[in-house]
């Protein structure tokens, strides 16, 4: 089963009309098990653009972080070629650490991937959902989180004169 930041993930990118693969088991061992598990796998089929994202709210030390992040993106440069049978794959793959307690000002890089700080994805998203109305245009409700974020976007007047207020009012 997916954590939040895997499935945040999965839906934007299938919003944005990626084709995702997500909590994938690699590398077939011998005697059973897998060498590992890629989180989010997305191909876009028009702009070839071909992402890797490992999602994580850890707090992990960075030399814990680094050997894990290496072996997941070393596995998905070896498997994912194979993850989207009959579409012509770019070389490249862009792979992400996608990670909720971090800073990349010391640490731009993890694992020979990009760290991405959640904040920055969450501006992607409702960056992309600002002009999208919830009338005409609203995100299917198989995508319940990106789905939320609309809803956030389309009412930000009153979310942010509520938060800017540090007014916290509960109703019975």
């Amino acid at each position: 089963m997916a954590n939040f930041l895997e499935q945040l993930t999965r839906e934007w990118y299938e919003y944005q009309g990626y084709f995702v693969r997500q909590n994938v088991n690699v590398g077939l061992r011998p005697n059973g098990g897998y060498e590992c598990e890629l989180d989010v796998v997305a191909f876009h089929p028009k702009t070839k653009h071909l992402v890797h994202i490992e999602p994580s709210m850890d707090a992990d030390s960075w030399a814990n972080r680094e050997r894990r992040y290496k072996k997941k993106f070393a596995a998905g440069r070896n498997y994912i070629p194979t993850l989207f049978e009959g579409l012509q794959l770019p070389d490249e793959i862009e792979q992400i650490a996608l990670l909720v307690f971090a800073s990349t000002k010391n640490h731009p890089t993890l694992g020979g991937g990009r760290i991405m700080i959640l904040d920055e994805l969450l501006a992607q998203i409702l960056d992309g959902l600002a002009n999208t109305g919830i009338a005409k245009s609203a995100v299917p409700e198989q995508l319940p989180i990106i789905r939320t974020l609309q809803f956030v976007s389309h009412y930000r007047k009153t979310f942010s004169s509520f938060w800017e207020s540090g007014v916290t009012q509960t109703k019975p």
